[in-house]
């Protein structure tokens, strides 16, 4: 990970009363942010902060650069920006969320220097939704940004300079009313799992394979809070379906039975075991995956899928039993075939290479 920049190099001073400070790493199209956050609380300031489903109307601005060099929007236009008069807070109670596409070279992923609507919880610009979970109305925040390891340069409107830390500001100017995760009815719950899902497929297709292991991981986490309403519904059985069919106006018919919630579970572990393939997370991936086919041992993919991470920590036996179970679902299977030729050819090299260092060994 890159190192810690001290939160005192940003602007202001930490040690006045009022000055909150944290950090943390946030998900981008195209890897991982180390972010440090600060603000300072208004003495006046309500104590309520927007919540999972808030509407959120913000924007932001970058700030020049820790060596004092001007950035791709100079410290004039950000002035401009910090004096244009404060208008009068809009009411959003109906406003609906800003449109926008996920920029693969973005960070924060919001239109810089326009008051955007964002609804807190769906993931589209994850560095600016942490920022303001924790903000309230009328408040700024500092963030520094610098990318963690060495993955593509990305900065916040084009291509960093040798990944050197960004700063920017966040202000949030006024949110609707939210819910906190345990305020929700397990049917609202259940609409947010389905738009992770799906938000998640979306974004996979189109390259964000970053932002689709971010949605499928909101998801998941979403469907823990469920675990005991579904094993609820799971033990009464017959009399929960027969419920369901006979009170059509029930919250309860717009829930998963118990195969259902299993299916979708180990539906998103298996998609979030191959977003882990696909950014080079073999441990991760197995687990995901070992989880997809414990919740259901007839997913092909999920075997497929451990088999891979197997291959790629060069746990051939393990390999092998997970592309056997896929043929054992999957007779004809291309791929299991062809995988299987690939693990007993690298058993092959590893035996010979073996086999060869015992000869030097004990010639």
């Amino acid at each position: 990970m890159d190192p810690v920049h001290p939160l005192e190099e940003l602007h202001g001073n930490s040690d006045h009363d009022g000055v909150d400070v944290t950090s943390w790493v946030s998900v981008c199209p195209r890897g991982l942010w180390k972010v440090q956050q600060k603000w300072t609380r208004k003495a006046q300031s309500s104590s309520y902060c927007p919540r999972l489903g808030s509407l959120c109307r913000v924007r932001a601005w970058l700030k020049a650069d820790m060596d004092g060099a001007e950035s791709s929007v100079s410290e004039k236009d950000d002035d401009k920006i910090l004096d244009q008069p404060d208008q009068s807070v809009p009411d959003i109670t109906e406003a609906v969320a800003t449109a926008f596409p996920r920029c693969h070279d973005s960070v924060l992923q919001v239109p810089l220097g326009d008051w955007t609507t964002l609804r807190l919880g769906e993931g589209q610009c994850d560095i600016t939704e942490a920022c303001v979970e924790w903000m309230r109305a009328g408040e700024k925040c500092e963030i520094l940004l610098s990318q963690v390891g060495n993955g593509p340069n990305v900065s916040i409107t084009q291509p960093a300079e040798e990944n050197l830390p960004l700063c920017a500001t966040v202000e949030l100017q006024a949110f609707t009313q939210g819910k906190e995760s345990w305020e929700m009815s397990p049917a609202e719950k259940w609409e947010w799992v389905k738009s992770h899902k799906e938000r998640g497929g979306v974004r996979f297709r189109s390259g964000d394979v970053w932002g689709a292991a971010d949605s499928y991981s909101r998801a998941l986490k979403l469907l823990i809070t469920l675990h005991g309403h579904n094993r609820e519904a799971e033990n009464k059985g017959q009399d929960a379906e027969e419920q369901r069919d006979t009170n059509t106006s029930d919250e309860t018919q717009h829930l998963p039975s118990a195969n259902e919630f299993r299916t979708i579970k180990a539906e998103l572990h298996s998609n979030l075991s191959l977003c882990q393939l696909k950014l080079k997370q073999p441990e991760r991936a197995k687990a995901s995956a070992a989880k997809a086919t414990q919740l259901e041992p007839a997913g092909a993919k999920a075997w497929y899928r451990l088999g891979q991470a197997c291959q790629m920590l060069n746990e051939l036996e393990e390999a092998k039993q997970a592309f056997r179970e896929l043929l054992k679902l999957q007779p004809e299977s291309p791929a299991a075939l062809k995988a299987l030729k690939d693990v007993a050819s690298r058993e092959k090299e590893t035996n010979a290479q073996l086999g060869l260092r015992l000869s030097k060994m004990f010639s």
